[in-house]
């Protein structure tokens, strides 16, 4: 709700046979609380009109963005090889987790929307039934 989270890569740490979770922290206020829910908007109207929203599963709501960029080399950018990427978070009402896709060079497609939105929507797919999300409704 637009506030900067610590990131944290564990869930939890071990020390001499006791558990500690890790817990999300927050730091600070970095964008108005209406600004995030109109950004998230804008995220999930990307999602929802993109030809892979039929990637996504019925009832969950994504925010995500592509992207593609070419490489730059030698002082001008290269034609033919991109940076391909698709971030997204969900569900976008109360994330559960974020996810960034990169590639380098894809072969398939320059394209992020044809190449690393598909590969974070097969990945995300998964982590709903890991994390027990369940459907918005």
């Amino acid at each position: 709700r637009g506030r900067l989270m610590t990131p944290f890569v564990v869930k939890s740490v071990l020390r001499q046979g006791k558990k500690t979770e890790v817990k999300k922290r927050p730091s600070r206020q970095v964008i108005s609380p209406i600004v995030a829910h109109l950004v998230t908007e804008m995220m999930v109207n990307a999602v929802n009109k993109a030809w892979f929203a039929r990637l996504k599963p019925d009832g969950f709501k994504v925010a995500g963005k592509t992207g593609t960029a070419q490489i730059p080399i030698a002082g001008h950018y290269d034609q033919e090889k991109t940076i391909a990427s698709f971030v997204g978070f969900a569900p976008a009402s109360d994330p559960r987790f974020i996810m960034l896709v990169t590639l380098r060079e894809p072969t398939s497609s320059p394209w992020g929307s044809e190449t690393a939105a598909p590969l974070w929507f097969d990945i995300a797919k998964q982590l709903f039934v890991y994390y027990g999300v369940q459907p918005d409704l």
